[in-house]
């Protein structure tokens, strides 16, 4: 007879600086792939770690999700600190839950919230390098808020999403943003995105065609013609990939 299987979420931070990304590579060390083995090793159980999406090479996260499923009724405050013991520095275990059976990391969540951050200074501060995008030119903050709120909305948004042609892209690329908040900083400006999904670079893309409307190589009206063409050759290329934090999963 087989057993029930218990069902726990995870939340968890990283910095995704020396990482391949948060989904399991070939010849690639990647986040999930750390965890699930920290997990197979304190329960004896091989287990599969589901996040609520993946995270590309650099991207960083404070509030990622993931479940797995296991035979066993597991002690969470042991769970918690082995393993956080055995799981590299730069990953972080933030809580660990047991949930209804019911509940998927991704496909019970509703919504993402991430945060994007760009530097305008002359130069980046040496321990902010690996965490914000450096942009050297000039930068019209009214321009680059009139084209975050081209965004908000409901769009098709093929032409901001990488291999558009394949994976959740290829069957539906309408998404909706909620909010996309330009936050004046110090350094320059943190730009908060609040949507029911995102696609494969998405987030980058579209700080890519805020910047080029922002430093005026682009008008606001291109956003539109963007949104019309459902080209991704025809928008700019993406931002880097260490500006992006992962903030949290609405569920």
């Amino acid at each position: 007879m087989l057993q029930p299987l218990s069902t726990y979420k995870l939340t968890i931070a990283y910095d995704g600086t020396h990482y391949s990304g948060w989904q399991v590579q070939p010849n690639a060390t990647s986040i999930q792939e750390i965890i699930e083995k920290a997990i197979h090793t304190f329960i004896r159980e091989k287990v599969s770690l589901i996040g609520s999406g993946r995270t590309d090479a650099g991207v960083h996260a404070i509030g990622q999700v993931a479940h797995f499923r296991c035979t066993q009724e597991l002690d969470l405050h042991r769970l918690f600190r082995a393993l956080n013991g055995m799981i590299p520095h730069d990953i972080r275990i933030l809580d660990i839950a047991r949930v209804p059976s019911e509940f998927h990391a991704q496909r019970s969540a509703i919504g993402k919230i991430y945060h994007y951050h760009l530097c305008f200074k002359p130069f980046v501060m040496p321990c902010q390098r690996l965490y914000s995008c450096h942009f050297r030119d000039p930068v019209d903050l009214e321009l680059l808020r009139r084209a975050a709120k081209a965004f908000v909305g409901t769009h098709d948004f093929t032409s901001f999403a990488n291999s558009a042609s394949e994976g959740a892209a290829s069957k539906n690329a309408v998404r909706t943003i909620t909010r996309l908040d330009v936050v004046e900083t110090e350094e320059g400006v943190r730009l908060e995105f609040e949507g029911n999904g995102f696609l494969y670079k998405m987030v980058r893309n579209i700080v890519g065609m805020l910047l080029e409307v922002a430093t005026k190589k682009r008008s606001l009206e291109d956003i539109e013609t963007l949104f019309l063409a459902k080209d991704r050759r025809l928008a700019p290329k993406a931002v880097k990939a260490c500006g992006l934090f992962l903030m949290k999963v609405l569920y």
